[in-house]
Order: C-alpha cells, then structure tokens, then sequence
C-alpha cells in the first residue's frame, strides 16, 4: 500500500524536492551483478589535452563544476561541456576520444561516477592500430 506525500509523491513515485535540481537522466545498459562503482574528481589545468583515447568497461556519468570539457565519443561529435552540464557514456566498445579542458586560460573540474565491470579496470587506453581500424566510425571534424 502507497502512501499520498503531498509534497514528494507516493511512496512509489517519489518526486525531486524543490530543493534538488535533476541535471541527467539516462538509462545505461545493463550493469552485470558484481561490478563495482567509483567516484573521482578531475582537476585539468589550462589547456590540459585530457587522457588519450580510451574506453571505459562500464558507463560512466559526469558533471562540470567549473570551466569546460571537450567531450567526444566514438560515432558523436566533439562538443564542449561547459560548468553545470553533464555528460554520459555508456563504456563498453565505444572509444572516448576527448576529455580534455576546453579553455587555454582557466582550470576544469569535473566528477565522473564510473560503473565498473567484474574484474575489469576503470579504463584501458586504446592502441595506435586500434584507432586505425576503427577511424571510420569516428564522427567528422
């Protein structure tokens, strides 16, 4: 049995208070049981060119607290992801191309939840002959 909260819904559908802002909403892929989850802060210096191409073995959400990212993933465009905006990538075979800092004259900083796989790592950088091959499936710049 539900009960009615007037102010935050049922106790099945529960509603965000006033006091919380809903910045992303996605549905990742399934997640396999015993994987593991973790948290971390990114501090890029100005121009900071990010981490070389890479993949995460789970998807992983992230939000700008200050400054901007370039942000490009497998098949998309780059784009720029500026203080108070998110962004997702669902891991797995897609190739993170970009996550460095956008500007040349200020710091970025972002927090990234990442979803781990069983026995998998957080990340695994992708080789040169990797990048070749798949060189087709990265969207034009």
């Amino acid at each position: 049995m539900s009960e009615k909260n007037s102010e935050h819904g049922t106790a099945d559908e529960v509603s965000l208070p006033p006091e919380v802002t809903l910045l992303q909403e996605v549905t990742p892929p399934f997640f396999p049981e015993g994987g593991s989850g973790m948290t971390i802060l990114v501090e890029w210096p100005p121009g900071h060119p990010g981490l070389p191409p890479h993949r995460h073995s789970g998807p992983s959400f992230g939000y700008v607290m200050e400054g901007a990212v370039r942000f490009e993933l497998e098949g998309e465009p780059e784009r720029v992801v500026e203080a108070g905006g998110t962004f997702w990538e669902p891991g797995g075979d897609v190739i993170h191309y970009q996550d460095g800092n956008a500007l040349s004259d200020a710091p970025t900083t972002f927090v990234v939840t990442m979803l781990c796989a069983p026995g998998q790592p957080m990340l695994r950088l992708v080789a040169e002959k990797e990048l070749k091959d798949r060189a087709h499936l990265r969207a034009p710049r």
